[in-house]
This record gives structure tokens, C-alpha cells and sequence, in this order.
């Protein structure tokens, strides 16, 4: 580009760089312009025309990267002048035709569908399929891989129902060692807690912790957790409930790891004067009755249509035919004003809970006269743990169920309850729990699916006072994007559901709040390899 001045300065002319091309020619009257404004005109054009130069430029590159030739971008412009569409765009709206044409159509049963995508590309090059074949093929294709996808993901649920109801090798190895250790050490048979301190196990100005399971490493880290976050430790009273095969090993454990200052007491159920088969038919009737035994031991996949039910729905069918529902360590905190009948409040812990803070002040919480402080589930940010209302857990089709309760009424949590024993003695909640026991196995186990809460959901109800959520957060078994901030807040968290953090299954993130309670130095831990 170049600017050429006339002798006289009386015009200004802008060329190309070769001069052959004049690009724009000022003329200028000497009376009216200036030295000075003509001065200004020519930096103004010599800072805009350069700009003017790129815009340009890019708009020309831009139309290149579109189309590599004069050719092509005519027949991108060609047909929008003359009002005429894409190819590609017409090629569209035919296959969207064509599909829809075919969504109503069934694919035949004997057709040959590719294997994948390739063999596809193969089989429309050699046989030249028309649309409508294209788009049955490819119809088939998905409905194929649409059922491998159910077929695999309700395997995958059963497999781990199967993982989550069996004991893994290193806990089982872990009771068995202690199983002998107590028939062979003397220390492993110590009286717990020893005898003078044996009033303690009924003086109510302590903290009285119950805890009812088979499972000796969880029972350890409920107590150790429970011990090392209490600000008065000395105070603690754990009254750990366990069954017949499981007293020697677990009564080994807490004789050889003591927790103190904290005392224990371990106990199994047969040493339980008024717990007896006289006082407890109907638990007997769930444990021998076939069709309960076939409901939770049989097989869950005969008999359902899963066609028709949703990998969610069935993953929560199965959540409910656990064994553990039937056995009596489950059903036991329901007769707790029975089996301690000199103690006035407690609070019931599940074995798969962690203890993150001081539990005392749960003492001094105001029931308001009622018997069980909960923590409601029907109320929450966390809509899929925290949305538990009666409809959840009923059958309301089933008129029994619907003439007596409210599909809306809120659901509470099991897992870390206060029990005010005094309000319970004079109320009718075991007979209550006993009378919708029988009338489920007599309906066929068809007014509910899952295990011991509906009935206590019945049996307490107008007996539950909700206390803070922040005293117990639940769904860490289940639900794999718990907010790992939130579980660090709460004084309890539960891992309810099937991923307990001691299987493999468990969730990687969530382990370590339960695992940093195990003693991995322990010699009995070590040896069966707990968790590598």
C-alpha cells in the first residue's frame, strides 16, 4: 500500500503496492483544509485501512477453511440463493423418517443382526440395504444391546446381594481364632466387666450403649469409635448382645482389647434369663416358617418379571430379603425394657455405624414423654436417602395396610435411637410389634418387604420424638456421591445398605472413616488379613 502526495499538495492518492490499482484519490482544496487537519485525515486512514485490511482477510480465510475451492463454494451458495436446501439436510430429515417409520415395527425374530458396528459396515457395502432395512437392522442392533445391558446390571445386583449377605474370609478367620483363643486363654475367659465392677452395669448415672451383633471387627470399631470421641470416657457402659456361636470370640476380643476406661459387658442370647422361646413365639415363627426362609433364602430371580421392574426397584427388593432380617439379634432391640430392667434410658447402636462425636449430650435430649429419639428420613438435601415416607416400606394396596396407616406419614431411622425405657414399660409397643409380625406372615409377607423396621414403624408410632439430623447421617452403604464434607459434620454415620465398608464392595471413599478404627496392629487382625 502506498500514499502519494501531488507536487502542490492538492491531492492525495492511496494505491496497491505495485501502483497499478488506485484504491481511493482525495483531492484537496488549499483554502478550506488545513496542513494540520490534512494531517489528521491521513493518520486516521493509515491506522483504519490496515484494520480494514484483516477483518477482510479473516473473512476470506474463514470462507476457505469452509470450502477449499471456488467450485465447492459455489455449490455451498448455489443452492441458498436459489432457495434450495442441503443435501445433507434432506439425507436427515428422510433417515429421521425413515426411523420413525420403523419405531413401530417389530424386528423379526430369525433376522441376522451384525455383531457390531464394523460387520455393519460390511454387510451394508456387500448386501446395499435400502433405508427402511438399514434402520430395522439398527433397531435390532439397540434392542440387543439394551437387554445385555438390563441382563447385566441385574447380575451385577445379584452378585452383590450374594457378597453382601456372605462373611468374608477375613472376618470369618478373625471369629475363629478368637473362638479358640478362648477355649486355650485364660485371659480370653476373664469375667467382663470384672466384679466389682459389675453394679455399674445397672447404675443409670452412666452412659448405657447397646449393641447387638455377630460381627466381632464392627462391634470394635462401634466401641472404639465410641470411646475415642466421648468426652467422658469413664462413664461409658457397653452392653455388646451377641448370639450363641459368636459369645466365645467375641467375649475373647473385648477380654484381650478392653477399651478402657470404658467397661463392657458381653452377653449372648442364651444367657438371657427372660428371653426364651415362651416369651418370643412369633420370632420363632419367623425363623422356621418355610416360606420365610425360602423369601430370604431362595432364589430371588425365579418368579420375577424383570422386564418389568426397574434395576433400582429390584436392587431395593433385594436389599430386603437379607438374611439377617429373620435372625433374632435383629428383632432384639425390641425388647430391650425386658432385658434390662434396671436401666432407664439408653441408646441402641447398629454395627455398622461409626461414632464421630461425643454421644453424651443425647442424655439430656427431651423426648417429651415419648419413647424413641429419632432422626426423621422424610426431610433432607439428599432426596434419595433422606425421602423415606410409609409408602415406602407398605404395601398400601393391600386393605389391612391402607384402612390403618398414611401413605405420607414420615419414616424415622433405626441405627442410633434414644430409648427412654421407663415411657416404654407402660406402653404396648411389643405386643403392638407382635400382633403386625403375625398378620404379615399370615398375609403371606405381602404388607411389607423389609425386615424389622415396618413393624417397628407401626408399633412406635405416636412413641417417636425427631431429634437433629446432624446427630445421625445415614446412606453411606448405598449411596456412592455422599458429600464426604456432610459426613465429617455428623456425630453418626451409617452405612445402611449393602456396600458395608468391611466387603469389598464398600465404597473406596467412604472406607477410611470406618477403617481408621481398626487396630491393624492387632495379632489376630493381622494374621487373617483384614481388608488387604
Amino acid at each position: 500500500m502506498q500514499l502519494h502526495f501531488s507536487p502542490s499538495m492538492r491531492s492525495i492518492t492511496i494505491s496497491s503496492s505495485n501502483g497499478f490499482i488506485d484504491f481511493m484519490k482525495i483531492k484537496i482544496a488549499a483554502r478550506h483544509i488545513s496542513y494540520r487537519t490534512l494531517f489528521h485525515a491521513i493518520l486516521i486512514l493509515a491506522c483504519l485501512l490496515p484494520f480494514v485490511f484483516i477483518v477482510t482477510a479473516l473473512v476470506t480465510l474463514e470462507g476457505v477453511n469452509k470450502c477449499s475451492s471456488f467450485d465447492c463454494l459455489g455449490r455451498r451458495l448455489g443452492p441458498k440463493l436459489l432457495g434450495r436446501g442441503e443435501d445433507s439436510g434432506r439425507l436427515v430429515n428422510e433417515l429421521y423418517k425413515t426411523l420413525n417409520q420403523v419405531n413401530s415395527v417389530e424386528v423379526p425374530n430369525d433376522i441376522k443382526l451384525p455383531e457390531n458396528f464394523k460387520q455393519l459396515v460390511t454387510k451394508m457395502k456387500d448386501n446395499k440395504y435400502d433405508a427402511h432395512e438399514f434402520a430395522v437392522i439398527l433397531k435390532g442392533m439397540m434392542e440387543r444391546s439394551e437387554k445385555e445391558i438390563r441382563e447385566s446390571k441385574f447380575a451385577e445386583l445379584m452378585n452383590k446381594h450374594f457378597a453382601a449377605s456372605s462373611v468374608p474370609k477375613g472376618i470369618h478367620c478373625l471369629s475363629l481364632r478368637l473362638t479358640d483363643e478362648y477355649s486355650s486363654n485364660a485371659h480370653a475367659r476373664r469375667q467382663l466387666p470384672s466384679p466389682e465392677l459389675l453394679p455399674v452395669l445397672s447404675d443409670n448415672s452412666y452412659y448405657h450403649f447397646i449393641l447387638s451383633t455377630d460381627n466381632i471387627l464392627a462391634a470394635s470399631v462401634v466401641v472404639t469409635s465410641t470411646v475415642q470421641s466421648s468426652l467422658k470416657p469413664d462413664k461409658i457402659v457397653f452392653h455388646v448382645i451377641t448370639d450363641k456361636k459368636t459369645y466365645a470370640g467375641m467375649h475373647s476380643w473385648f477380654a484381650l482389647n478392653p477399651n478402657s476406661p470404658a467397661i463392657i459387658e458381653v452377653k449372648g442370647v442364651h444367657q438371657f434369663d427372660w428371653l426364651t422361646r415362651d416369651n418370643v413365639p412369633v420370632l420363632e415363627a419367623v425363623e422356621n416358617h418355610y416360606g420365610v426362609r425360602n423369601y430370604y433364602h431362595g432364589n430371588h430371580v425365579a418368579g420375577a418379571n424383570l422386564s418389568d421392574t426397574t434395576p433400582r426397584s429390584f436392587a431395593s427388593k433385594l436389599q430386603s430379603r437379607s438374611p439377617k432380617y429373620i435372625s433374632l439379634l435383629n428383632h432384639i432391640r425390641i425388647y430391650l425394657p425386658e432385658l434390662f430392667p434396671n436401666l432407664d434410658k439408653v441408646v441402641f447402636l447398629d454395627d455398622d455405624i461409626v461414632i464421630q462425636r461425643d454421644l453424651s449430650p443425647l442424655w439430656e435430649v427431651d423426648l417429651g414423654g415419648k419413647v424413641n429419639g429419632a432422626v426423621e428420613t422424610c426431610k433432607g438435601d439428599d432426596t434419595w436417602v433422606m425421602s423415606k415416607r410409609f409408602r415406602t416400606y407398605f404395601n398400601f394396596s393391600h386393605p389391612l395396610i391402607s384402612n390403618n396407616l398414611d401413605p405420607e406419614e414420615c419414616a424415622w431411622a433405626y441405627g442410633m435411637n434414644i430409648f427412654d425405657l421407663r415411657a416404654w414399660r407402660r406402653t404396648n409397643i411389643r405386643e403392638t410389634y407382635h400382633t403386625w409380625l403375625k398378620e404379615n406372615l399370615n398375609s403371606n409377607l405381602t404388607l411389607w418387604r423389609l425386615g424389622t423396621l415396618p413393624p417397628a414403624l407401626i408399633a412406635f408410632r405416636g412413641h417417636v420424638q425427631p431429634i437433629d439430623p446432624s446427630w445421625h447421617m445415614l446412606g453411606l452403604g448405598y449411596q456412592n456421591n455422599t458429600s464426604v464434607e456432610n459426613v465429617k459434620k455428623a456425630a453418626v454415620i451409617h452405612y445402611n445398605g449393602q456396600s458395608k465398608p468391611w466387603l469389598e464392595i464398600g465404597f473406596e471413599h467412604l472406607r477410611p472413616f470406618w477403617s481408621k478404627h481398626v487396630n491393624y496392629s492387632n495379632d489376630f487382625v493381622k494374621n487373617c488379613h483384614i481388608l488387604e
